[in-house]
């Protein structure tokens, strides 16, 4: 089979490239591969509608993200961007082999539908559980219908779609429990990628100019616990002359933690980075740190959670402190990352004081958790993509 003769193509409800790393991965791997790769997406007002990046074409609809809404408005904004994308895949649909939809939401799949009865095999990958996701975001919040109609479309769109992806073990196990046979369900790891890894290996190692820096970076959200690390700082800034906390990145959670900040006259001790940083440049922003932040409170939906943040940190050989999780500690043990309980400020503190006092422990956790690294290359994961790919179009109907 020739891969140039089959056409790829991915749906995201996000800004592509600069959205999802994930989906830039996946789509330059299939590139290399030799197949012809569309991506469907979210269109910013400054941003083209038709552009080929890095050898993909990219279709952007004109509807606009914006985070932060109740799940009403959330729920429109999905149904919107449903609706075109099922129009282009419909008008275009004989020409895809495979039709790779990313959630959020689930149901977004089924835009897919023309081009399935036209013989092209659909992919759903799955990045969030929604059920999980909508309880830690928004609660009981609707009613015990909410949930279940969140699991009814969940169960209806894996099986519509041929093949299920999801980013980590706990999630698939949860999947296959739920409805989706172990065959058709996989783990794509969201590891960084090559050039990531690359970048990093190149570049030297500095310092911040701080006697102890730690950092987050990510999604500025309540479930995140960002908020207790700026408590667990108000708590040992004395014992450590010259911390500080590094937090970038935004969302709806950004003004809270900003007025915490000040409320606990932590100006000098935390600052706040909120430009937008391009993935090649994140490496030389975070490696300044000493110690990576992973303050996830446990939830329904964070106890599933590898965060990318984490596996970024790690691949820096940044050491980490992050929450005892299920899908963390399913990848990592004690010898690898420094843990707390999720929620336990105290705790959080105390690891802090402990990486701060202990460097030859620092080096113990980078060491060890390079473990994870040499087993989990985005290099593995882009074969499996690949490998799935090749299945699919073989066996596309006709």
């Amino acid at each position: 089979m020739a891969a140039s003769h089959h056409t790829y193509c991915m749906v995201v409800h996000a800004h592509y490239p600069i959205g999802e790393p994930r989906v830039e991965r996946e789509a330059e791997a299939l590139v290399e591969q030799g197949y012809d790769v569309e991506v469907i997406c979210l269109r910013h007002p400054t941003e083209p509608a038709l552009e080929i990046v890095g050898g993909v074409r990219i279709y952007r609809l004109p509807v606009h993200r914006h985070k932060g809404w109740g799940p009403l408005r959330q729920f429109l904004e999905y149904l919107a961007f449903f609706f075109l994308a099922f129009l282009r895949l419909s008008r275009f649909s004989g020409r895809y082999s495979v039709v790779h939809v990313h959630n959020l939401p689930d149901f977004l799949v089924f835009a897919a539908l023309v081009p399935r009865l036209r013989g092209a095999r659909i992919v759903l990958d799955i990045h969030d559980l929604m059920p999980e996701f909508y309880l830690s975001r928004f609660g009981h919040r609707g009613g015990r219908w909410v949930i279940f109609l969140l699991r009814l479309q969940e169960k209806l769109a894996c099986r519509f779609a041929h093949h299920v992806i999801t980013v980590t073990e706990p999630w698939r196990q949860t999947l296959i429990r739920r409805s989706v046979p172990a065959h058709k369900c996989s783990v794509l790891m969201n590891v960084p990628g090559d050039r990531f890894r690359r970048g990093a290996a190149r570049l030297p190692k500095k310092r911040a100019p701080y006697s102890f820096h730690l950092v987050y970076h990510g999604t500025l959200a309540y479930r995140y616990g960002i908020d207790l690390a700026i408590q667990a700082v108000a708590q040992i800034r004395q014992q450590i002359p010259g911390l500080h906390l590094t937090i970038h990145g935004r969302g709806e959670y950004l003004g809270d933690l900003q007025r915490l900040v000040k409320e606990l006259d932590l100006t000098d001790h935390i600052s706040f980075s909120t430009h937008y940083i391009p993935m090649d440049d994140l490496p030389a922003f975070l490696v300044m740190a000493d110690v990576g932040i992973v303050p996830y409170r446990r939830d329904t939906f964070t106890d599933g959670i590898l965060p990318t943040k984490l596996m970024e940190y790690v691949a820096l050989g940044i050491p980490v402190i992050a929450s005892r999780t299920a899908a963390i500690t399913a990848y990592f043990d004690e010898s690898m990352l420094e843990f707390f309980p999720p929620g336990d400020v105290s705790a959080l503190a105390q690891s802090i004081l402990r990486l701060y006092r202990d460097p030859a422990r620092r080096a113990m956790l980078v060491k060890n958790a390079d473990r994870f690294n040499r087993l989990h290359t985005w290099e593995h994961q882009s074969t499996r993509l690949i490998e799935l790919a090749n299945h699919l179009t073989n066996t596309r109907r006709h």
